[in-house]
């Protein structure tokens, strides 16, 4: 069933509007300003018409030629010169909004809460940012400045056309009235279309961007075609959006210049008519022909200034949306701050739902006292990773609390308390930098010294020293250049700079080479050291030395103790033991599979296996 579509929110696009015209007031005002004297520049040719046929040409008034040819020239030079300060004043001023809008969304965006990423797609985000801001240059650029300049000469077309003929006036208000009806009823028609297409813009972004960064899933699968069909069925829905939207633009200006023939045909018979009679000279009827002109094209200009306008209203409306949504800053204002950390953690009945009615943490407590490490294990599903959320403040409990050091951090500032972590994952995020530009990013003022230092820790050095351009060599997007095990290891060194009080291991190891995990794991050991550890491990031999282990199952510890303890039990913890055991077992006696496991202190191993302990 397709979302229903949603209509601009006229109130939240009017607010954002104001405060983006009281911010540029300046230069709004001087563009208005230039645009009043194009206006009336403009007005000159058109009067001096009736002088020219009644008094120079009727009356043989050769001394008013001359006057009036000056008077024509220099109303074209102003008209000219201010036309183009015009589009300079309002076209820089519409750039630099644009500029500060994005950086605003930019800003706002990135300190939302995680729940907001993990429920909005990249693509529709960067459409915000990029696609939505753009839309602002029609508001604060030429577009709010062309209508009011339009309404302008409009009111002053009218008040002269009414001191001219003003029967013939009301016959042409008539047939502009026609036309203004039938503007608000297309712009009403079109507004939410403009809006619809933001939304199918970024809908269609966010899935090319899954598709590009996910190629090598896509061509492992053969996935190309289907991933063509999404694509051209997006871009088929965006194609449909804009041929109405063409449609109903065309379809205004179409009657706009309908608009003109009428008022054209009804000049025609009711002033000749009223030449005939002689209420009305030919210079009169010229220069009324000028000024219905320069009465209906403002008008009709309208069409497509009122259509840039929706387009910007339905951004400013999205922008809004986005900006009245609290970031973690805003829930940090009320807090205290943290001060120094020694690294305890509690869970003290600690409960969680990513959604109403299905719990995925029940009633966890435990301590995990400075300085010791606090692995989880249990099957797919349990909560681990939920557990982990809640210690990285990434979630708030449902109900409970999560102390550090004896502080509720539902009490403390999230950025303070966010800088004694540091994380290492299966899969870590690299950026499209250099080798120092991503371990340095934990800590941007380190020194290369420094960097070297925690290279050297994390065994970086082994492979960086390899490449050419050594610490300055460009890692590609998402780290595409470097193999699991480098990226792993830029990720421990970048961990050991931030000099973290709590480290978080999420499956650090699990897709590793044994040889990559020997390295990686003489890394860990020197980053856990003195540090509040949790870790997050598949491998049930890695985490023996864990000072203690929490099992968990639908979400509640089931046991908890130390690694012989857990085994000693005979309970749950003993039961993945045995099936982790006898897989690994398998693999290891297998001759076709070039694998070595991290086996069991019992197991003998063969020579250059490490027995992996975190």
């Amino acid at each position: 069933m397709a979302e229903p579509k949603k209509k601009t929110n006229l109130a939240n696009a009017w607010a954002e509007a104001r405060d983006q015209v009281v911010a540029h007031r300046g230069r709004l005002a001087l563009g208005l300003g230039l645009m009043l004297v194009n206006r009336f520049a403009g007005l000159v040719l058109p009067a001096a018409s009736k002088y020219l046929i009644d008094d120079v040409i009727g009356k043989h008034r050769a001394d008013l030629l001359v006057p009036l040819a000056l008077a024509a020239g220099a109303a074209t030079i102003v008209d000219a010169a201010s036309s183009f300060a015009l589009s300079q004043v309002l076209g820089v001023a519409a750039q630099g909004a644009i500029a500060e809008m994005r950086k605003s969304i930019q800003m706002h965006v990135t300190r939302l809460p995680i729940r907001y990423f993990d429920s909005t797609q990249t693509g529709v985000l960067i459409s915000r940012v990029m696609n939505d801001a753009d839309g602002i240059r029609n508001l604060v650029g030429t577009g709010i400045v062309q209508l009011t300049g339009g309404l302008v000469t409009s009111m002053i077309a009218l008040g002269v056309l009414f001191y001219l003929n003003w029967q013939l006036t009301l016959a042409s208000i008539v047939v502009l009235a026609a036309f203004a009806g039938g503007m608000i009823l297309a712009f009403g028609k079109l507004r939410p279309l403009f809006r619809d297409r933001g939304k199918i813009t970024a809908e269609i972004s966010g899935r090319l961007a899954e598709s590009f960064g996910g190629i090598r899933i896509v061509k492992a699968y053969v996935a190309e075609d289907r991933e063509d069909r999404v694509f051209a069925d997006g871009i088929q829905r965006l194609f449909n959006n804009v041929r109405q939207t063409l449609t109903g633009v065309a379809a205004v200006t179409s009657f706009g210049g309908a608009i003109i023939g009428v008022i054209g045909v009804v000049i025609m018979v009711v002033g000749g008519r009223s030449i005939l009679a002689g209420t009305m000279t030919l210079g009169d009827f010229v220069m009324y022909i000028f000024f219905v002109g320069l009465l209906a094209v403002p008008l009709i200009q309208l069409s497509s200034i009122g259509t840039q306008l929706s387009e910007a209203f339905a951004g400013l409306d999205r922008i809004r949306e986005i900006k009245q949504m609290a970031t973690e800053d805003d829930e940090d204002a009320t807090r205290d701050p943290l001060g120094s950390v020694q690294g305890e953690v509690v869970f003290d009945d600690v409960s969680f739902e990513y959604e109403a009615g299905n719990p995925v943490l029940r009633h966890v407590s435990f301590t995990a006292p400075a300085g010791t490490t606090t692995a989880l294990v249990g099957s797919s599903g349990s909560g681990k990773s939920t557990l982990i959320g809640l210690v990285m403040a990434f979630n708030r409990p449902g109900s409970g609390r999560v102390l550090v050091d004896g502080r509720d951090l539902a009490g403390v500032r999230l950025r303070d308390y966010r800088a004694q972590l540091g994380v290492v994952l299966q899969d870590n995020f690299m950026f499209d930098g250099t080798v120092t530009e991503n371990i340095r990013f934990s800590r941007p003022q380190a020194t290369a010294a420094e960097v070297k230092t925690v290279s050297d820790i994390a065994h970086c050095d082994e492979f960086v020293d390899r490449f050419p351009k050594k610490y300055d060599t460009v890692v590609g997007e998402r780290g595409v250049r470097l193999s699991g095990g480098q990226r792993q290891r830029v990720a421990i060194a970048r961990a050991i700079l931030a000099d973290p009080r709590i480290l978080i291991l999420d499956e650090a190891t699990s897709s590793l080479d044994s040889e990559s995990e020997a390295l990686i794991q003489d890394g860990l050991h020197a980053l856990r050291r003195g540090r509040t550890t949790f870790v997050i491990a598949h491998r049930l031999s890695t985490i023996r030395s864990a000072d203690q282990i929490l099992v968990l199952e639908s979400g509640q510890i089931v046991e908890r103790g130390r690694h012989e303890q857990l085994l000693a039990a005979n309970g749950r913890y003993r039961q993945l033991y045995d099936k982790q055991y006898k897989i690994e077992i398998d693999r290891f006696v297998n001759p076709g599979e070039d694998f070595t496991p991290d086996l069991p202190a019992a197991v003998p191993q063969t020579s250059g296996a490490r027995q992996s302990a975190l």
